[in-house]
Protein backbone atom coordinates (compact mmCIF):
# COMPACT_ATOMS: atom_id res chain seq x y z
CA UNK A 1 0.00 0.00 0.00
CA UNK A 2 2.45 2.66 0.93
CA UNK A 3 4.18 1.75 -2.63
CA UNK A 4 1.44 2.27 -4.18
CA UNK A 5 0.74 5.87 -2.14
CA UNK A 6 4.22 6.90 -3.28
CA UNK A 7 3.63 5.90 -7.05
CA UNK A 8 0.08 8.16 -6.72
CA UNK A 9 1.68 10.92 -4.96
CA UNK A 10 4.48 11.29 -8.02
CA UNK A 11 1.95 10.55 -10.79
CA UNK A 12 -0.43 13.33 -9.26
CA UNK A 13 2.62 16.10 -9.03
CA UNK A 14 2.98 15.63 -12.32
CA UNK A 15 -0.78 16.73 -13.31
CA UNK A 16 -1.55 20.43 -13.52
CA UNK A 17 -5.03 20.71 -11.27
CA UNK A 18 -4.10 22.65 -8.52
CA UNK A 19 -6.35 20.88 -6.18
CA UNK A 20 -7.01 17.13 -5.65
CA UNK A 21 -8.63 15.08 -3.06
CA UNK A 22 -7.90 11.30 -4.13
CA UNK A 23 -10.45 8.48 -3.20
CA UNK A 24 -9.05 5.03 -2.53
CA UNK A 25 -11.89 2.78 -1.59
CA UNK A 26 -13.08 1.13 -5.10
CA UNK A 27 -16.29 -1.20 -4.59
CA UNK A 28 -15.97 -3.93 -5.76
CA UNK A 29 -18.97 -3.68 -8.86
CA UNK A 30 -18.75 0.31 -9.06
CA UNK A 31 -22.03 1.45 -10.90
CA UNK A 32 -21.31 4.14 -13.57
CA UNK A 33 -24.99 5.11 -13.15
CA UNK A 34 -24.85 5.39 -9.13
CA UNK A 35 -24.03 8.71 -7.52
CA UNK A 36 -21.30 9.03 -4.76
CA UNK A 37 -24.02 11.41 -2.91
CA UNK A 38 -27.16 10.63 -1.31
CA UNK A 39 -29.31 13.06 -1.15
CA UNK A 40 -32.25 12.52 1.46
CA UNK A 41 -35.31 13.57 0.94
CA UNK A 42 -35.04 17.07 1.98
CA UNK A 43 -38.18 18.78 3.80
CA UNK A 44 -39.85 21.35 2.69
CA UNK A 45 -39.95 24.41 4.45
CA UNK A 46 -42.33 27.07 3.78
CA UNK A 47 -39.72 29.94 3.92
CA UNK A 48 -37.84 27.91 0.70
CA UNK A 49 -41.29 27.21 -1.23
CA UNK A 50 -43.25 30.29 -0.46
CA UNK A 51 -46.35 28.87 -2.25
CA UNK A 52 -46.05 25.04 -1.50
CA UNK A 53 -48.70 24.30 1.57
CA UNK A 54 -47.84 22.25 4.12
CA UNK A 55 -50.61 19.70 2.80
CA UNK A 56 -48.74 19.82 -0.20
CA UNK A 57 -45.88 18.72 0.49
CA UNK A 58 -45.54 15.54 -0.08
CA UNK A 59 -46.78 15.51 -3.58
CA UNK A 60 -45.40 15.83 -7.35
CA UNK A 61 -45.28 19.13 -8.91
CA UNK A 62 -48.61 18.94 -10.81
CA UNK A 63 -50.01 20.05 -7.55
CA UNK A 64 -48.16 23.43 -7.48
CA UNK A 65 -49.56 26.45 -8.80
CA UNK A 66 -47.30 27.15 -11.59
CA UNK A 67 -46.44 26.19 -15.21
CA UNK A 68 -46.74 21.72 -15.33
CA UNK A 69 -44.12 20.05 -14.63
CA UNK A 70 -43.99 18.33 -17.72
CA UNK A 71 -43.12 21.98 -19.44
CA UNK A 72 -40.61 22.83 -16.64
CA UNK A 73 -38.89 19.39 -17.32
CA UNK A 74 -38.70 20.49 -21.05
CA UNK A 75 -37.10 23.81 -20.34
CA UNK A 76 -34.49 22.36 -17.91
CA UNK A 77 -33.73 19.54 -20.76
CA UNK A 78 -33.48 22.37 -23.20
CA UNK A 79 -30.95 24.30 -20.95
CA UNK A 80 -29.06 20.99 -20.55
CA UNK A 81 -28.87 20.18 -24.19
CA UNK A 82 -27.41 23.94 -24.81
CA UNK A 83 -25.04 24.05 -22.12
CA UNK A 84 -23.59 20.41 -22.91
CA UNK A 85 -23.23 21.54 -26.80
CA UNK A 86 -21.21 24.68 -25.58
CA UNK A 87 -19.47 22.72 -22.87
CA UNK A 88 -20.37 24.82 -20.60
CA UNK A 89 -17.55 27.66 -21.15
CA UNK A 90 -17.11 29.27 -18.09
CA UNK A 91 -16.69 33.49 -18.29
CA UNK A 92 -12.84 33.87 -16.98
CA UNK A 93 -13.11 37.52 -16.52
CA UNK A 94 -16.73 37.10 -14.77
CA UNK A 95 -15.26 35.42 -11.88
CA UNK A 96 -12.18 37.27 -11.64
CA UNK A 97 -14.85 39.63 -10.05
CA UNK A 98 -14.74 36.94 -6.84
CA UNK A 99 -11.29 37.99 -5.62
CA UNK A 100 -12.94 39.78 -2.61
CA UNK A 101 -15.50 37.15 -1.92
CA UNK A 102 -13.02 35.66 0.39
CA UNK A 103 -12.11 32.40 1.00
CA UNK A 104 -14.70 29.32 1.66
CA UNK A 105 -15.99 27.56 4.66
CA UNK A 106 -15.93 23.81 5.39
CA UNK A 107 -17.98 21.72 7.04
CA UNK A 108 -16.35 19.40 9.89
CA UNK A 109 -15.81 16.20 9.31
CA UNK A 110 -16.32 13.43 11.65
CA UNK A 111 -12.79 13.31 12.93
CA UNK A 112 -12.71 17.07 13.32
CA UNK A 113 -10.94 18.11 10.40
CA UNK A 114 -12.84 20.79 8.53
CA UNK A 115 -13.12 20.24 4.98
CA UNK A 116 -15.26 20.97 1.70
CA UNK A 117 -17.89 18.27 0.19
CA UNK A 118 -18.59 20.31 -2.64
CA UNK A 119 -17.45 23.32 -5.08
CA UNK A 120 -18.76 26.42 -4.57
CA UNK A 121 -20.00 26.98 -8.37
CA UNK A 122 -23.58 25.40 -9.27
CA UNK A 123 -24.90 24.99 -12.29
CA UNK A 124 -28.93 26.32 -12.30
CA UNK A 125 -30.78 24.95 -15.29
CA UNK A 126 -34.76 25.83 -16.57
CA UNK A 127 -34.61 29.20 -15.56
CA UNK A 128 -37.73 31.43 -16.71
CA UNK A 129 -36.75 32.78 -19.86
CA UNK A 130 -37.47 36.43 -18.49
CA UNK A 131 -35.83 36.55 -15.44
CA UNK A 132 -32.48 38.69 -14.96
CA UNK A 133 -29.59 38.40 -12.84
CA UNK A 134 -30.48 40.50 -10.26
CA UNK A 135 -33.53 38.56 -9.85
CA UNK A 136 -31.45 35.37 -10.10
CA UNK A 137 -29.54 36.52 -7.17
CA UNK A 138 -32.45 37.71 -5.06
CA UNK A 139 -33.79 34.34 -5.22
CA UNK A 140 -30.72 32.21 -3.91
CA UNK A 141 -29.54 35.00 -1.63
CA UNK A 142 -31.12 34.07 1.30
CA UNK A 143 -28.17 30.80 1.31
CA UNK A 144 -25.33 33.50 1.34
CA UNK A 145 -23.54 35.71 -0.61
CA UNK A 146 -23.08 34.80 -4.30
CA UNK A 147 -22.25 36.03 -7.76
CA UNK A 148 -24.40 35.14 -10.81
CA UNK A 149 -22.40 34.13 -13.88
CA UNK A 150 -23.19 32.41 -17.23
CA UNK A 151 -20.99 31.55 -20.67
CA UNK A 152 -19.45 35.03 -22.28
CA UNK A 153 -21.39 37.21 -19.77
CA UNK A 154 -19.26 40.14 -19.66
CA UNK A 155 -18.98 40.06 -23.80
CA UNK A 156 -23.05 39.54 -24.06
CA UNK A 157 -23.55 42.81 -21.70
CA UNK A 158 -26.94 40.58 -20.97
CA UNK A 159 -29.11 41.21 -17.79
CA UNK A 160 -30.22 37.97 -18.86
CA UNK A 161 -29.07 33.99 -19.12
CA UNK A 162 -29.16 33.58 -23.05
CA UNK A 163 -29.67 29.66 -22.85
CA UNK A 164 -31.47 29.15 -19.39
CA UNK A 165 -29.41 28.43 -17.15
CA UNK A 166 -26.75 30.27 -15.13
CA UNK A 167 -23.89 29.41 -12.74
CA UNK A 168 -24.48 30.11 -8.96
CA UNK A 169 -20.69 31.48 -7.35
CA UNK A 170 -20.71 31.01 -3.39
CA UNK A 171 -18.61 32.75 -1.19
CA UNK A 172 -18.91 29.78 1.21
CA UNK A 173 -19.01 26.27 0.93
CA UNK A 174 -21.40 26.20 3.63
CA UNK A 175 -23.63 27.86 1.31
CA UNK A 176 -24.35 25.22 -1.10
CA UNK A 177 -24.55 22.84 1.41
CA UNK A 178 -27.95 24.63 2.83
CA UNK A 179 -29.33 25.33 -1.12
CA UNK A 180 -28.94 21.21 -1.28
CA UNK A 181 -31.17 20.57 1.98
CA UNK A 182 -33.89 23.11 0.54
CA UNK A 183 -34.01 21.61 -2.60
CA UNK A 184 -36.85 18.77 -3.39
CA UNK A 185 -35.49 15.83 -5.04
CA UNK A 186 -37.53 13.81 -8.08
CA UNK A 187 -36.14 10.48 -9.99
CA UNK A 188 -32.45 11.55 -8.52
CA UNK A 189 -32.78 15.05 -9.49
CA UNK A 190 -32.46 18.39 -7.10
CA UNK A 191 -35.03 21.04 -7.83
CA UNK A 192 -35.82 24.81 -6.06
CA UNK A 193 -38.21 26.58 -6.98
CA UNK A 194 -37.90 30.31 -8.27
CA UNK A 195 -40.22 33.22 -9.61
CA UNK A 196 -39.63 35.89 -12.06
CA UNK A 197 -42.24 38.60 -13.51
CA UNK A 198 -44.74 36.64 -15.18
CA UNK A 199 -43.83 32.97 -13.67
CA UNK A 200 -44.55 32.26 -10.56
CA UNK A 201 -42.76 29.33 -8.73
CA UNK A 202 -41.02 27.64 -11.37
CA UNK A 203 -38.86 24.65 -10.66
CA UNK A 204 -35.38 25.32 -11.87
CA UNK A 205 -32.43 21.88 -11.38
CA UNK A 206 -29.90 22.42 -9.34
CA UNK A 207 -26.63 20.56 -9.85
CA UNK A 208 -23.64 21.04 -7.22
CA UNK A 209 -20.46 19.73 -7.69
CA UNK A 210 -19.23 16.69 -5.84
CA UNK A 211 -15.47 16.78 -5.04
CA UNK A 212 -15.45 13.38 -4.63
CA UNK A 213 -16.47 13.30 -8.28
CA UNK A 214 -13.29 14.75 -9.42
CA UNK A 215 -11.28 11.74 -8.84
CA UNK A 216 -11.34 7.80 -8.97
CA UNK A 217 -8.94 4.71 -8.73
CA UNK A 218 -10.67 2.09 -10.44
CA UNK A 219 -7.47 -0.18 -9.99
CA UNK A 220 -5.67 0.72 -6.86
CA UNK A 221 -2.92 -2.71 -7.63
CA UNK A 222 -1.40 -1.08 -10.94
CA UNK A 223 1.48 1.63 -10.73
CA UNK A 224 -0.02 4.93 -12.30
CA UNK A 225 2.30 5.80 -15.40
CA UNK A 226 1.88 9.68 -16.46
CA UNK A 227 3.72 7.86 -19.57
CA UNK A 228 0.73 5.82 -20.39
CA UNK A 229 -1.79 8.57 -19.24
CA UNK A 230 -4.31 10.15 -21.81
CA UNK A 231 -5.54 13.66 -21.61
CA UNK A 232 -9.16 14.28 -22.75
CA UNK A 233 -10.45 17.14 -23.97
CA UNK A 234 -13.87 18.67 -24.43
CA UNK A 235 -15.00 16.50 -21.10
CA UNK A 236 -19.07 17.14 -20.19
CA UNK A 237 -19.17 19.03 -17.05
CA UNK A 238 -21.77 16.80 -15.50
CA UNK A 239 -19.49 13.95 -16.07
CA UNK A 240 -18.06 12.44 -12.91
CA UNK A 241 -14.65 10.31 -12.60
CA UNK A 242 -15.85 7.11 -12.43
CA UNK A 243 -18.02 7.68 -15.28
CA UNK A 244 -15.28 8.87 -17.55
CA UNK A 245 -13.42 5.43 -16.07
CA UNK A 246 -16.08 2.96 -17.03
CA UNK A 247 -16.13 4.25 -20.19
CA UNK A 248 -12.64 4.52 -21.26
CA UNK A 249 -12.18 1.01 -19.90
CA UNK A 250 -14.91 -0.38 -21.46
CA UNK A 251 -13.33 1.13 -24.98
CA UNK A 252 -10.18 0.22 -24.46
CA UNK A 253 -9.64 -1.56 -20.95
CA UNK A 254 -6.73 -1.48 -18.52
CA UNK A 255 -8.03 1.51 -16.93
CA UNK A 256 -6.60 2.05 -13.23
CA UNK A 257 -7.16 6.01 -12.96
CA UNK A 258 -9.26 8.59 -14.27
CA UNK A 259 -9.61 12.43 -12.95
CA UNK A 260 -11.57 15.35 -14.08
CA UNK A 261 -9.19 19.03 -14.11
CA UNK A 262 -11.14 21.37 -11.86
CA UNK A 263 -10.19 25.06 -11.71
CA UNK A 264 -7.96 25.79 -8.45
CA UNK A 265 -10.28 28.56 -6.76
CA UNK A 266 -13.67 26.69 -7.21
CA UNK A 267 -12.52 23.04 -7.45
CA UNK A 268 -15.58 22.99 -10.49
CA UNK A 269 -14.77 20.81 -13.81
CA UNK A 270 -13.13 22.84 -16.44
CA UNK A 271 -14.23 20.46 -19.49
CA UNK A 272 -11.49 18.15 -19.68
CA UNK A 273 -9.97 15.08 -17.75
CA UNK A 274 -7.33 12.46 -17.37
CA UNK A 275 -7.64 8.50 -17.71
CA UNK A 276 -4.28 6.28 -16.96
CA UNK A 277 -3.77 2.73 -18.21
CA UNK A 278 -2.29 0.18 -16.69
CA UNK A 279 -0.49 -1.14 -20.28
CA UNK A 280 0.83 -0.16 -23.52
CA UNK A 281 -1.66 -1.71 -25.37
CA UNK A 282 -4.63 -0.02 -24.06
CA UNK A 283 -2.58 3.52 -23.89
CA UNK A 284 -1.58 3.47 -27.56
CA UNK A 285 -5.14 2.23 -28.66
CA UNK A 286 -6.91 5.13 -27.06
CA UNK A 287 -4.09 7.59 -28.62
CA UNK A 288 -4.53 6.18 -31.84
CA UNK A 289 -8.45 6.51 -32.01
CA UNK A 290 -7.82 10.37 -31.41
CA UNK A 291 -11.70 10.79 -31.18
CA UNK A 292 -13.88 9.19 -28.39
CA UNK A 293 -18.04 9.26 -28.34
CA UNK A 294 -18.81 10.15 -24.68
CA UNK A 295 -22.59 8.63 -24.26
CA UNK A 296 -23.74 8.33 -20.50
CA UNK A 297 -27.36 8.95 -19.73
CA UNK A 298 -28.35 12.18 -21.00
CA UNK A 299 -24.32 12.92 -22.26
CA UNK A 300 -23.64 11.87 -25.78
CA UNK A 301 -20.21 13.74 -26.94
CA UNK A 302 -17.43 13.72 -29.36
CA UNK A 303 -14.34 14.54 -27.18
CA UNK A 304 -10.59 14.69 -28.41
CA UNK A 305 -7.95 12.34 -27.11
CA UNK A 306 -4.20 12.75 -26.92
CA UNK A 307 -1.50 11.53 -24.73
CA UNK A 308 -0.64 13.44 -21.74
CA UNK A 309 1.91 15.93 -22.12
CA UNK A 310 4.15 16.88 -18.58
CA UNK A 311 6.41 19.76 -18.48
CA UNK A 312 8.96 18.72 -16.68
CA UNK A 313 10.74 15.94 -18.68
CA UNK A 314 14.21 15.43 -19.80
CA UNK A 315 14.76 14.94 -23.34
CA UNK A 316 14.77 10.92 -23.78
CA UNK A 317 17.25 10.77 -26.50
CA UNK A 318 20.22 13.21 -25.06
CA UNK A 319 18.74 13.14 -21.06
CA UNK A 320 19.33 17.21 -21.19
CA UNK A 321 22.93 16.79 -22.23
CA UNK A 322 22.59 18.81 -25.17
CA UNK A 323 20.18 21.55 -24.25
CA UNK A 324 21.82 22.87 -20.97
CA UNK A 325 19.57 20.56 -18.72
CA UNK A 326 16.66 21.97 -19.86
CA UNK A 327 13.11 20.67 -19.91
CA UNK A 328 12.15 19.06 -23.58
CA UNK A 329 9.67 21.05 -24.85
CA UNK A 330 8.37 18.60 -27.53
CA UNK A 331 6.36 15.45 -27.52
CA UNK A 332 6.03 13.14 -30.37
CA UNK A 333 2.99 11.59 -30.18
CA UNK A 334 3.55 9.14 -33.09
CA UNK A 335 3.75 5.36 -31.83
CA UNK A 336 7.03 5.36 -32.95
CA UNK A 337 7.95 7.42 -31.71
CA UNK A 338 6.64 8.40 -27.97
CA UNK A 339 9.06 10.43 -26.15
CA UNK A 340 9.98 13.81 -25.17
CA UNK A 341 12.69 15.86 -27.01
CA UNK A 342 14.62 19.03 -26.59
CA UNK A 343 14.89 21.25 -30.10
CA UNK A 344 18.31 19.44 -31.30
CA UNK A 345 17.45 16.11 -30.67
CA UNK A 346 13.43 16.62 -32.24
CA UNK A 347 15.34 17.85 -35.58
CA UNK A 348 18.02 15.14 -35.50
CA UNK A 349 15.73 12.33 -35.20
CA UNK A 350 13.02 13.65 -37.35
CA UNK A 351 14.89 14.70 -40.07
CA UNK A 352 15.24 10.82 -40.91
CA UNK A 353 13.04 9.31 -43.98
CA UNK A 354 9.61 8.57 -42.44
CA UNK A 355 9.44 10.81 -39.40
CA UNK A 356 9.71 14.39 -41.38
CA UNK A 357 5.94 14.78 -40.74
CA UNK A 358 5.62 13.45 -37.38
CA UNK A 359 4.10 16.69 -35.21
CA UNK A 360 5.48 17.52 -31.98
CA UNK A 361 2.70 18.36 -28.76
CA UNK A 362 3.96 21.28 -27.17
CA UNK A 363 3.21 21.86 -23.54
CA UNK A 364 3.21 25.96 -22.13
CA UNK A 365 5.74 26.24 -19.32
CA UNK A 366 8.72 23.50 -20.74
CA UNK A 367 11.59 25.35 -19.27
CA UNK A 368 10.23 25.54 -15.75
CA UNK A 369 9.27 22.44 -13.26
CA UNK A 370 5.93 23.11 -11.41
CA UNK A 371 5.30 22.57 -8.01
CA UNK A 372 2.01 21.77 -6.93
CA UNK A 373 0.91 20.93 -3.23
CA UNK A 374 -2.00 18.09 -2.81
CA UNK A 375 -4.60 17.34 0.18
CA UNK A 376 -5.57 14.01 0.50
CA UNK A 377 -8.28 12.50 2.09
Amino acid sequence: MAVMLDQLGFFLQQLPTATCKMKFWVPKNPKPNSSNRKYKKHKKNSSYLPAIRKQERTRSFDGFNMHSLENSLIDIMRAEQDSLKDGFPDDDRAEQGLTGLGSPHCFPHQNGERVERYSRKVFVGGLPPDIDEDEITASFRRFGHLFVDWPHKAESKSYFPPKGYAFLLFQDESSVQALIDACIEEDGKLYLCVSSPTIKDKPVQIRPWNLNDSDFVMDGSQPLDPRKTIFVGGVPRPLRAVELAMIMDRLYGGVCYAGIDTDPELKYPKGAGRVAFSNQQSYIAAISARFVQLQHGEIDKRVEVKPYVLDDQLCDECQGTRCGGKFAPFFCANVTCLQYYCEYCWAAIHSRAGREFHKPLVKEGGDRPRHISFRWN
